[in-house]
């Protein structure tokens, strides 16, 4: 039965409960501590700004769970399903009206909804607004789903909300929602379902965006900042001059299919998140990453130096057809290619995602816990090693990608000295300075860092437009408001 609803709204809380991993004891603080909570700050832009609105953190400050907001909105992701549960459970217990949504909301809705009187499937961009419209009148649903997806008029983000001082990169935006490609194991296709897979912003909305931001530095958090051309030239021209740096995500092909990248670095890219996911055109091709098939990624990875732009490459094992060889394969490729940064993944089949039907239809799946669904443990059967093979292999990729000698060979295959340097100080600072991370965020001078990361990030080279390269021409198609939070494409 559907319960009492408050139709005098005052107080409004927003919350990103801590992932799963982030409360473990091998947590690393600064992982965590790098962007704020821009999903939940999107929406709380359709909210009346006379009312008292709070968001909250997890990972970068404790809970306050003593309050008594009328409306509580909260996000889910996989690895912090069960305490979003846990807090919306104690919110409803007291009376507040609480709404659920987010990645995991949207896969799994059934075991949402009973923690919430309202939850919400997909993008919250047009359902939001419809939502507070129904609860002022009394009437709000159990359910929305998203149907309708377009970035046009959207309101200014409540960047206010955010408390910029617990975060290394306060200045995370995104332009665009979603993904033009469609790999079995990503969420992305159970999370647009209904609608348009990818869409952007109008350019000049997200230039006038970027003019608000304070300071030099940009992470544009999109999955593919690349992916309709068209829309990322006129960004990134618009850009330039500016005086940005920034970083971003862009797959294989969209790098080398004509000079966009070169656009990009005019503009002040400086850093670039690769899905490289395996050397292997079987696992590949069994993922569903077309655009990566056929694709030199040593040309990828010289362009991009060409440009004096660093990689962080992401790799996935546990792709049917991976033996123990992979790891040692993915590392020593890594590093004699000069990849700054690497983030490696377990395999994990995410509910709602092609990968996940397979997988369970064929009885693969070991374990639905989804504390343990965090891409470091297996979850599943692999087809050619055992889940303990899969665990240790992983576990030695970072390691021998992160030691010292490994950090200085990979600087080492850079032409210029200078990337070499800067490849060695983001490479090192990232992954050997715990202790100075962990001393820095206790005594929140989180931003003082900023400056630093700036330095690293300084053009080694001035990009050289190619001008016999045709306009790029594909048309439009990360995330919804509910999603474009957590550094999914940050470093590890």
């Amino acid at each position: 039965m559907r319960r009492y609803v408050k139709l005098s709204i005052k107080r409004v809380k927003l919350i990103l409960p801590a992932l799963t991993e982030a409360t473990s004891p091998f947590w690393r603080p600064i992982k965590y501590s790098l962007f704020p909570p821009l999903g939940l700050a999107t929406l709380a832009a359709y909210l009346d700004p006379d009312l008292e609105i709070s968001l909250q953190d997890e990972h970068v400050e404790k809970l306050d769970l003593n309050d008594e907001p009328d409306l509580v909105i909260i996000q889910v992701y996989i690895t912090n399903a069960y305490r979003a549960y846990r807090i919306a459970d104690h919110y409803r217990a007291q009376g507040s009206y609480v709404v659920l949504g987010g990645l995991h909301v949207t896969s799994l809705p059934d075991e949402a909804a009973p923690h919430a009187d309202t939850i919400f499937l997909g993008p919250g961009e047009h359902t939001f607004p419809q939502f507070l419209r129904d609860l002022a009148s009394g009437t709000p649903q159990r359910r929305y789903e998203s149907s309708v997806r377009t970035l046009e008029g959207l309101p200014p983000i409540r960047r206010d909300l955010i408390q910029r001082h617990r975060y290394l990169v306060p200045n995370s935006i995104v332009v665009s929602r979603g993904c033009p490609h469609h790999c079995t194991f990503c969420y992305k296709d159970g999370f647009f379902t209904g609608g348009r897979s990818f869409y952007t912003q109008v350019v000049d909305d997200a230039l006038a965006e970027i003019a608000r931001l304070p300071g030099r530095h940009l992470y544009f958090l999109d999955d593919h900042l690349f992916g309709n051309a068209r829309f990322a030239r006129e960004l990134f021209r618009g850009m330039k001059g500016m005086g940005r740096v920034f970083q971003g995500a862009a797959t294989v092909d969209s790098i080398l299919r004509d000079d966009l990248v070169e656009e990009a670095a005019a503009a002040g890219l400086r850093s670039l998140f690769v899905g490289f996911e395996t050397l292997s055109s079987r696992g590949l091709e069994g993922a569903g990453k077309r655009q990566n098939l056929g694709r030199n990624y040593s040309e990828v990875v010289r362009r991009l130096d060409s440009l004096g732009i660093m990689i962080n490459g992401s790799f996935v094992f546990g792709l049917d057809g991976d033996d123990r060889d992979v790891f040692s394969r993915t590392v020593d490729w890594a590093v004699e290619s000069g990849i700054t940064t690497a983030t490696f993944h377990i395999l994990t089949p995410y509910p709602g995602t092609a990968l996940f039907a397979d997988m369970n239809a064929r009885n693969r799946i070991e374990t639905r816990n989804w504390d343990l669904y965090d891409t470091r443990h297996v979850v599943y059967r692999p087809s050619c090693m055992s889940p303990a093979e899969l665990k240790r292999g992983y576990d030695w990729a970072y390691e021998s990608f992160y030691r010292w000698g490994s950090i200085l060979k990979a600087a080492s295959a850079h032409k210029s000295a200078k990337h070499s340097l800067k490849h060695f100080f983001y490479s090192a600072g990232w992954k050997k300075f715990e202790l100075a991370w962990d001393l820095v965020i206790r005594i929140k001078q989180l931003s003082q860092m900023r400056p630093l990361l700036e330095a690293v990030l300084a053009p080694v080279t001035q990009p050289v437009l190619r001008s016999n390269t045709r306009e790029g021409t594909r048309p439009a198609h990360d995330a919804g408001s509910w999603e474009a939070t957590l550094p999914v494409t940050a470093l590890e």
